[in-house]
């Protein structure tokens, strides 16, 4: 990711709604997984360290993170409670296969040019009937400069994603989308973005030689809304789990799956 996506994940994750509710519902998944005591997990892309201690309920956690920065804002913020790793997924992980009961992926896999050889890679590490937790953004026509903020490769398909899982030898025991409630308001402010970068061309292809207020920065969805309505988007956000305690979503912005190594 940017920098500067860096900073304000550290700043806001935990308090903004997306990043609250999305840890209340994975941690719904977890609980479900009967997990040995004292599992070993394992987070690739932990980013700047807010999932840790909701992974830690479920056992002994460690961190893998390429960015250096991200690392430093991770270690400071856990106060060094989790051994967090220098390393890249596929081709520069400093473990030994076999290591890991539970390997998760937090809209992580979206930014791994190889994503085929991550998950091949996520295999290796797990133990026999070790689970793999998967969360990525779904639909490629909901491409927008959100996507381009974060330095996504790509979102998507539930198909896709399946068979990904599958060919790396992972079977898929649940795949589902969820952000499903606040689906219609995603997708207006994706095509708002879209829209609105349109617009931004036309204006510089007629004035070339001057830049554009407002042309560098994020994307919809980055900052932290007012108190009032974090806490409605949390809430509604959050409710999801109810219903994924007992099956799946049909449609949302994101896709969750749970796959075994097999």
């Amino acid at each position: 990711m940017s920098p500067q996506a860096y900073l304000e994940m550290a700043q806001t994750e935990a308090d903004h709604w997306w990043f609250r509710a999305r840890r209340d519902i994975v941690a719904t998944m977890l609980a479900q997984l009967a997990l040995p005591p004292g599992a070993a997990i394992l987070e690739i892309g932990a980013g700047t360290g807010g999932n840790l201690d909701m992974l830690a309920r479920f056992g002994t956690v460690s961190g893998l993170e390429m960015d250096a920065m991200a690392r430093r804002l991770a270690v400071a913020k856990t106060a060094g409670r989790y051994a967090i790793a220098d390393g890249r997924c596929p081709d520069a992980m400093p473990y030994r296969p076999g290591s890991f009961d539970l390997v998760c992926l937090l809209d992580c896999l979206e930014h791994i040019a190889d994503d085929a050889g991550a998950l091949l890679a996520i295999r290796s590490l797990l133990r026999p009937g070790g689970a793999a937790l998967i969360t990525v953004p779904a639909h490629p026509w909901l491409w927008s400069r959100h996507d381009v903020f974060l330095h996504h490769q790509r979102r998507y398909r539930r198909t896709a994603l399946s068979t990904r899982l599958g060919d790396a030898g992972l079977r898929v025991e649940t795949l589902t989308y969820f952000n499903t409630v606040l689906f219609p308001l995603a997708v207006a402010a994706r095509w708002h973005d879209r829209l609105r970068d349109q617009l931004r061309d036309q204006l510089h292809a007629r004035v070339p030689d001057h830049g554009v207020p407002g042309e560098a920065g994020g994307s919809s969805g980055t900052a932290m809304p007012p108190a009032l309505l974090n806490a409605l988007l949390y809430a509604l956000f959050r409710s999801e789990r109810l219903w994924l305690r007992h099956g799946t979503l049909p449609f949302g912005v994101s896709l969750l799956a749970v796959a075994r190594a097999v």
